[in-house]
């Protein structure tokens, strides 16, 4: 009978830590996917649907703020703001994709990696003053300092900085035993 119940503790401890390091099996499956540039490995890290309609939710609710109540009040204004709508949910299909999300991980611009495809573009090595060349600095990698911190039991955050400074938060939620980057909180 003893050893039934150390049976049962041992599998419950173990599923416990699985589900606590999930978050973390992720965010190494995402960062080796972004660096071997492997799109379908990183697909099935994301949950790009809820991706794309959270990153519209957020784009659309800032440019209504920007336009202000004035705009949203006026019959040209509200189909302008429709009209812009509709442009920001094709900018989203656009650029929620691995090549954007391989970019916003490493804290880069994603309109400079989208004409080079999964790749970074390529920089001219560095000389020093002498004219020798000196060794390029390490491309970035995705999640490279990032803070990392449980918001529940299902809701896991890591916290990038972008080129400026600004946090860009990546959501990841438990779905059973697996762990899905479901959200990106834009620094708007």
């Amino acid at each position: 009978m003893k050893k039934w119940l150390w049976l049962a503790a041992a599998v419950l401890i173990a599923l416990i830590a699985y589900v606590g390091a999930g978050p973390y099996l992720t965010v190494r499956a995402i960062r080796s996917a972004v660096e071997k540039q492997d799109a379908a490995a990183l697909s099935r890290q994301v949950d790009f649907p809820a991706l794309r309609a959270s990153v519209k939710a957020q784009l659309a609710d800032r440019l209504v703020r920007e336009a202000g109540p004035d705009a949203q009040a006026s019959a040209l204004g509200s189909i302008g703001l429709s009209i812009a709508g509709g442009l920001i949910g094709g900018s989203v299909d656009a650029m929620v994709t691995p090549t954007g999300l391989g970019a916003l991980m490493e804290g880069r611009k994603v309109w400079k990696r989208i004409g080079d495809g999964f790749a970074p573009p390529p920089a001219p090595p560095p000389s020093d003053a002498s004219g020798g060349v000196v060794a390029a600095p390490a491309a970035p990698r995705p999640f490279d300092g990032a803070q990392y911190r449980f918001e529940s039991l299902s809701r896991f955050t890591a916290t990038v900085r972008d080129d400026s400074g600004r946090p860009i938060v990546f959501v990841m939620t438990r779905d059973g035993l697996n762990w899905k980057l479901s959200d990106i909180r834009l620094p708007l």
